[in-house]
Parts: structure tokens; sequence; C-alpha cells
């Protein structure tokens, strides 16, 4: 159950990552999302620090490469 509840909330977050209308807004949007799951998850395991640093980063590398996809820069 707590695998299925993780992989929803993966991939809710990464169809939203590139909300926005600029490279920095969708880094940005997908930064923040990915802060907010990586606290829940690291929560469950005793370190929300470090899961909103890690999710941080990988919701801003999500956002930034959803943005360039649609800028029609990534196949």
């Amino acid at each position: 159950m707590k695998t299925l509840t993780i992989s929803l909330m993966l991939a809710s977050l990464l169809a939203l990552a590139g909300c926005g209308t600029t490279t920095g807004q969708r880094a940005g949007s997908g930064a923040l999302m990915g802060a907010a799951a990586g606290g829940i998850i690291g929560s469950m395991s005793g370190s929300w620090g470090t899961g909103a640093l890690i999710g941080a980063g990988v919701g801003a590398a999500g956002g930034y490469l959803v943005d360039q996809h649609k800028k029609g820069h990534i196949d």
C-alpha cells in the first residue's frame, strides 16, 4: 500500500512539474512540488529534510526538462 501511494504521488507530481510559462517558473514550480513530496516521503523514513532537498532537486530538474521539451529542444 505504501509503495502504491508513493508511486501515485510521484506520477502526479511529474505531471504537474511543468506548470508555468517560462523556464524559471517551470523549474520553480517543479522544485516546490518536489520539495513537498520529498518531505512527505522523507518523513515516512524519519528524515523529512533530506527528502525535501532531494525532492526539490529532482522537481527542479523535471520542470526544466519539461520546459525544454515544450520548446522543442528535447524530443
